[in-house]
């Protein structure tokens, strides 16, 4: 491999990350494969241990590498893409990249909404809603910790949720039940994985992620779903194009 250029104003930690990036970018090193350890980099380049720690550390923050204590920095998968630009179903989207999505279903029950989810649902008196949680995944990664909360009048009844584990929540809306779900309102946050998101999510606790609310409404414009997303942000990047 050339070495690097000692004389050069490049910062050496800057020269080995640039080499690290591009065995990834060549598909050398693939998704999943586990990279030199920083005993190696400092052989293979002739650097300080700083050296080589500060290149894994800025690649882990680019979201190119992910380290697994005990075990080395592997190279990370690439980011789920979606654009805002349109209405879209996560399944749909997985899908459309030729990825298999699957659901774990946690819990389902009949609760009494607070008034964030009643006033997003429009509900009126003490009705109260269906919630489904579950484990969004990507060809069995989990990517998405998922609370959904449906007006009982929409989910007649709440055994028929437990089907759509390789499904679409909103293709068996349609055909279960008739309603088709139009458009959606979307906003987001940026937030820390908490503990129990973590356990679910198979990540770390104070990883970054991102908060997503969703109040979903069918052709009469009636609001049907009000879901509250925690999203990886290691995973899943959301963008839009600007005209």
């Amino acid at each position: 491999m050339k070495p690097l250029d000692q004389g050069s104003i490049i910062p050496l930690y800057y020269q080995v990350k640039q080499r690290l990036e591009e065995r990834v970018h060549s598909g050398e090193w693939k998704p999943g494969d586990k990279i030199d350890s920083e005993n190696q980099l400092m052989e293979t380049f002739a650097v300080s241990r700083n050296t080589a720690k500060k290149a894994i550390e800025e690649m882990v923050q680019d979201g190119l590498l992910y380290r697994v204590q005990g075990k080395g920095t592997f190279v990370a998968h690439p980011k789920l893409e979606q654009s805002l630009g349109g209405f879209y179903s996560f399944s749909q989207v997985l899908r459309d990249k030729g990825i298999t999505p699957s659901d774990i279903i946690l819990e389902v029950e009949e609760v009494t909404p607070n008034s964030r989810i009643r006033n997003g649902l429009q509900l009126d008196g003490e009705e109260k809603v269906i919630k489904m949680k579950r484990i969004r995944c990507a060809d069995g990664e989990p990517i998405i910790l998922e609370s959904s909360f449906m007006p009982k009048s929409v989910v007649v009844d709440k055994k028929d949720l437990f089907d759509i584990k390789t499904s679409s929540l909103y293709d068996l809306l349609a055909t279960r039940y008739g309603v088709s779900v139009v458009r959606a309102k979307e906003a987001f946050e940026p937030v820390l994985i908490r503990e129990e998101e973590s356990i679910h999510l198979q990540t770390e606790v104070g990883k970054p992620a991102l908060l997503l609310e969703r109040t979903a409404y069918d052709t009469s414009n009636r609001p049907v779903e009000f879901c509250i997303s925690i999203v990886r942000g290691d995973r899943c990047r959301f963008y839009t194009d600007l005209v």
